[in-house]
């Protein structure tokens, strides 16, 4: 078996593919074209053909990326309408009605991305309990598609009232629709999501719809340009909960894929903290446009359940109802441009030269100083080794960006840089310690394990000042996210709401509500239910209460004295406190199944090298507070052998990424390749 996954980045195509047989990988990155990501991929295809992979040998092929979130970031989704109940038209106007500071009075609603022309309303009615109240009217139904005809729609959202509960209306209405209109993408919210809360469930339709008909043009011409590339195997894309799913499904429900790309390093992270028999993993990815974080804790991420896309201090964003693993995203990558307000402060981010035209030292137009700028200035990048020599990097293009700059803060160009860096580094910390302190979790009982194209440059400063037990840095750790998608497996998450109290009765129900989303899974995804890897939880509350809690439980044992213990504890670590008194109600139920596949392995380093063979010399670099200018030993990581151990300051090189060493930390050669590093004693 040869197995393939890529990644489509904001700046960078990544490309990793995996001999089953012999245990040898070979990689391609490309830049991204954001005129349509899938020439990128066919590139990094097209290298690793070259490499020795036949297209025609794919068993597996696997996609991730960001084009549904950059779809929806900048705005180039598809024309949407809404059929909703009648009376609910403006719900998605409404929303929640609630500021994300509840002290900042400059908070305003996000504007909805269907306009108030294009939402309509039908005659009908389901109650909470999902008992019909008003039946569906056709004929009202058959006037809403003519107009939404009139209005060139190119994807239509269905929303209606309670339909978690009973989707009757709503699937008759969407088989109404795409019968009377031919060619428009049509989505019903119970397809989504099976969730409570109206204004939630409906933005999730409208966003799923909004990206339909784009991620639909975007997996057929992937589709048609790998089938001509050769290979003829089931294709599957990378889902933001950490499994696959293959693209004909995916098509169907593109929303699941909003944080595919970081979705597939954190399953990557998972599996390496197995290796290594370290559960607990602080996971950071620096890529060309943004660094990302996660928390693992006993070798699992956390999803959320309640994702918010565009959250900021000044507005609440958009609820998506997909299960996504709780990923921290900020503004500040390799391209991340810095600048100097009128007020004299720097900033880096969030504003990027991503990749065209990509940072200064790239001589592809950009003129703005990055990060990856300083980087060059300060020592760490090699222009002649950048991308494995494909890409040259320009010193004195990097240098002309940072005088301005300089200048204004009265600093060197050099000084500049290592600003820039330090600055970039604090915003990191900042986005470690809300994944780690912030939720009551200590570093340093935690391995960072660094990946992303910039991640492994900055990881020893970011680990010293977090205090980590170490830091790891994997193999092809610029291409990790595409790695990591090798070590998903196909997953599925259902949530159904239904209300129900805790009582004597309730293990019959939790049995019932599991056993039915049991088999609703392992038809899904085609397979007896003794091959699924199935966890169960329950989203509960104190009678009364607004927000849920989320429980662990096991439907074949359950016991409702266990089950109100479990809730107390989760509730107690959650806010603090239990109320033992208090009835306890079930909301919604959530099944997590995952078929049990093969997963890519780590092979063991076995080339008769030395230290020597992988040394490349030194180089000057400048180690800021660290030590200023400094002889920097330099490796070829390739070389490197299982077992050596090297003290800093050193740059270990590898054609998609460089790895910063500081002086008083201690690098070892784990026995799969992996890079340890840790302080010295």
């Amino acid at each position: 078996m040869t197995r393939v996954a890529t990644d489509a980045g904001g700046t960078f195509s990544d490309l990793v593919a995996f001999d089953d047989a012999t245990g040898r990988i070979v990689v391609g990155k490309a830049l991204t074209t954001p005129i349509d990501p899938s020439i990128g991929v066919i590139e990094t295809l097209v290298q690793a053909a070259s490499g020795g992979i036949a297209p025609a040998e794919v068993t597996f092929f696997v996609h991730g990326g960001t084009t549904v979130i950059n779809t929806i970031t900048e705005r180039k989704g598809a024309l949407t309408a809404l059929v909703t109940t009648r009376g609910f038209r403006d719900v998605l106007a409404i929303g929640r009605g609630n500021r994300p500071d509840l002290y900042n009075l400059q908070a305003a609603p996000p504007a909805s991305f269907v306009p108030r022309h294009l939402r309509f309303e039908v005659t009908e009615r389901v109650d909470a309990a999902g008992r019909e109240r008003a039946p569906l009217d056709a004929a009202e139904l058959a006037e809403v598609a003519e107009r939404i005809a009139a209005a060139s729609v190119a994807s239509v959202a269905v929303a209606f009232l309670h339909s978690y509960a009973n989707p009757a209306h709503e699937a008759a209405a969407a088989a109404l629709l795409r019968a009377r209109l031919p060619g428009v993408s049509i989505t019903a919210s119970h397809e989504i999501s099976r969730q409570w809360r109206e204004y939630e469930r409906s933005n999730t339709a409208v966003l799923s719809a909004y990206v339909q008909p784009v991620m639909e043009r975007y997996l057929a011409n992937l589709t048609q340009a790998l089938r001509h590339e050769g290979i003829g195997c089931l294709l599957f894309c990378m889902q933001s909960n950490g499994g696959v799913e293959n693209f004909p499904a995916a098509r169907q429900a593109p929303l699941a894929l909003i944080e595919s790309g970081p979705a597939g390093g954190v399953a990557g992270a998972a599996y390496v903290g197995r290796v290594l028999g370290e559960p607990d993993v602080l996971y950071l990815d620096v890529g060309g446009t943004t660094a990302k974080c996660s928390l693992l804790r006993d070798g699992r991420p956390a999803l959320k359940a309640d994702y918010r896309l565009e959250w900021t201090r000044l507005s609440p964003g958009y609820p998506v109802q997909v299960p996504v693993v709780d990923i921290v995203e900020i503004g500040a990558g390799g391209g991340s441009i810095a600048r100097v307000d009128a007020t004299g402060r720097l900033h880096v981010g969030p504003e990027s030269a991503a990749a065209d035209p990509g940072p200064a030292c790239y001589a592809r137009g950009g003129t703005e100083p990055t990060v990856t700028d300083a980087k060059l200035l300060t020592g760490v990048l090699d222009p002649e080794r950048f991308a494995g020599g494909r890409i040259r990097l320009d010193p004195a293009r990097a240098a002309a960006a940072f005088a301005p700059l300089g200048t204004r803060l009265g600093l060197s160009a050099v000084e500049a840089a290592d600003a820039v860096i330090r600055l970039a580094e604090a915003n990191m910390v900042n986005m470690l310690k809300l994944v780690t302190i912030q939720r009551g979790h200590d570093p340093r009982d935690l391995t960072l394990l660094a990946s992303g194209g910039g991640g492994p440059m900055h990881a020893s400063v970011l680990g010293r000042e977090l205090g980590v037990r170490q830091i790891v840095v994997p193999r092809y750790a610029g291409l990790f996210s595409a790695w990591g998608m090798l070590a998903a497996r196909p997953r599925l998450d259902l949530r159904q709401t239904h209300y129900a109290a805790v009582t004597a009765e309730a293990p019959s129900l939790v049995a019932r509500m599991f056993g039915t989303l049991m088999k609703e899974a392992a038809a899904h995804l085609d397979c007896p239910a003794d091959r699924l890897h199935v966890t169960c939880n329950i989203d509960m509350r104190y009678a009364g209460q607004e927000h849920t809690v989320a429980v662990a439980t096991d439907p074949d044992s359950c016991d409702a004295g266990r089950l109100l213990e479990a809730f107390h504890t989760a509730h107690e670590l959650a806010y603090t406190f239990r109320m033992p008194d208090t009835p306890a109600e079930m909301v919604t139920f959530h099944l997590a199944a995952e078929l049990d596949t093969p997963q890519v392995r780590l092979p063991e380093l076995h080339a008769p090298s030395s230290v020597e063979d992988a040394s490349l010399g030194q180089r000057e670099v400048f180690f800021g507070e660290f030590g200023g200018w400094l002889p920097a030993d330099v490796f070829d990581r390739d070389l490197l052998p299982a077992g050596a151990r090297l003290p800093g300051p050193m740059l270990v090189l590898e054609p998609t990424t460089t790895t910063l060493v500081l002086p008083g930390q201690m690098l070892r050669v784990e026995r799969h390749g992996l890079l340890l590093i840790a302080e010295q004693a």
